[in-house]
């Protein structure tokens, strides 16, 4: 099968789908036409990491030969599209899926990657492949030349002997990193951080946004945490490294909590955040795209504090999957808070949705509302 039939037929479903989101790139692209001259032997042992829809793991295998796949992919969206576009391309059974670690990366030849926008990311991955990788492995990793940086070619040079910039082609870049650097230490990740203003301890892995630090958006809200009320089942929808879950199960300790991400890195920091606390026996921590698993009228408070971005695009579509999510999830008379930058104006969108909605409170950037379940 040749990339542009391969290409033609990925989805991004389930993840939000518009005319003007793509379930490739041109980086997907020439990542394949550059890893074709080290795949020399089917037998190649390849892991893919990054891979959004299937592009490169699909792509290794129909395109390039390549018999079999280890994959890791942050997001679950990303798993559950990979899962789908491998059925409709007659190419299941052969990848497997892993967290970033050994059994990933163990004794890869070959790393194919879409570079993170996060330098902290980078530096958990290359860290990951210069610990686990055969001595030999070659890392291509690619990206977009605007979202590019030469912190970026740093970053991988503190793992790798030699680190190559390609030439770019079509707007894309691939770097190739060579002889990894075996790391003398424990693993770096996750980092954690003691947040006195809050009083309490933060970790996250590389993927998670704001790292350690808490975001001036989760801070807002919580500055309404004696308002939001007493919930028997609360929820921390996308939870990022857990501390809206954190501080609200500390608040109330009859609550029992449950945090819940698509992104494997925010569900690990979670995870770390709650046990530095104590509260790994309060805080359920579940990865999920939208609580698309949770039972219907199983939660009464939902907290949230939705990103407006999909991949590197400006889009309300996840927000608004989110609203859809809580809308289903709540109890008649529970209650969503949601935290949001105030020119997005989704007040109108939580009327809809979900039901009555108030301004809780507001400030030069942001907007706190309080949704009631009709």
């Amino acid at each position: 099968m040749d990339l542009d039939a391969l290409f033609g037929g990925l989805r991004r479903f389930p993840d939000v789908e518009a005319e003007n989101l793509q379930a490739h790139d041109a980086t997907d692209r020439l990542l394949l036409e550059t890893a074709a001259r080290y795949v020399l032997s089917p037998e190649i042992r390849v892991a893919v990491i990054g891979d959004r829809y299937g592009a490169l793991t699909l792509g290794a295998l129909a395109a390039l030969g390549v018999e079999h796949v280890r994959v890791t992919q942050d997001l679950y969206v990303s798993s559950l599209a990979l899962q789908r576009n491998a059925a409709a391309s007659g190419l299941s059974g052969r990848f497997e899926e892993f967290e970033l670690g050994a059994g990933l990366l163990d004794g890869a030849e070959l790393v194919i990657m879409q570079l993170p926008k996060a330098l902290a990311e980078l530096e958990e991955i290359a860290d990951a492949v210069a610990r686990f990788a055969a001595p030999g492995a070659v890392v291509l990793a690619g990206g977009r030349v605007k979202h590019m940086s030469l912190g970026m070619n740093a970053v991988l040079e503190r793992s790798f002997e030699s680190v190559q910039p390609q030439l770019a082609q079509r707007k894309s870049r691939v770097l190739i990193a060579r002889e990894p650097k075996r790391p003398a230490t424990a693993a770096p990740f996750p980092v954690s951080e003691r947040n006195t203003e809050l009083g309490m301890t933060v970790c996250a892995h590389g993927a998670v946004f704001s790292g350690t630090k808490l975001d001036i958006g989760t801070r807002f809200l919580l500055g309404f945490l004696d308002k939001i009320p007493d919930a028997h089942h609360a929820v921390d929808l996308g939870c990022g490294t857990g501390i809206l879950a954190t501080m609200y199960a500390r608040d109330r300790p009859n609550a029992r909590v449950t945090a819940t991400d698509q992104s494997a890195a925010a569900v690990a920091s979670t995870k770390a955040t709650a046990a530095a606390n104590g509260l790994v026996d309060r805080v359920t921590v579940v990865q999920d795209d939208a609580m698309s698993a949770f039972e219907p009228g199983s939660a009464d408070l939902i907290l949230l504090n939705p990103p407006f971005h999909l991949g590197a695009s400006v889009h309300a579509g996840a927000a608004t999957k989110m609203f859809e999510a809580a809308a289903r999830v709540l109890a008649s008379a529970g209650e969503l808070w949601t935290v949001y930058n105030s020119h997005l104006q989704y007040r109108s969108a939580l009327e809809r949705l979900i039901g009555p909605t108030t301004e809780i409170g507001r400030n030069p950037k942001f907007t706190v509302t309080r949704s009631v379940k009709r």
